[in-house]
């Protein structure tokens, strides 16, 4: 069994910040999915309509992988009006 562990830097932004720090350092297992971040700071489905980028680019699924250094960035769906 594997027990490396990816350094990865979480920014949470607007309202999940009620959630979890607005910045934090976490160590998750390698091969982890961006839903263990989801996971690890309990954040509702009906929160679960967000943007996710890491480091800086677009990523659509909460099941794409996490690798060691990524910075994710997630915000809240924005609204124009």
């Amino acid at each position: 069994m594997n027990d490396e562990k990816i350094k990865v830097t979480v920014k949470f932004f607007a309202n999940l910040r009620k959630y979890a720090p607005s910045k934090t350092i976490d160590f998750y297992p390698e091969g982890s999915k961006v839903q263990k971040i989801i996971e690890k700071y309990k954040i509702p489905k009906k929160e679960q309509n967000f943007i996710i980028l890491i480091n800086g680019i677009p990523h659509k699924k909460i099941k794409s992988v996490l690798h060691d250094g990524d910075i994710v960035s997630i915000f809240p769906p924005i609204a124009g009006g």
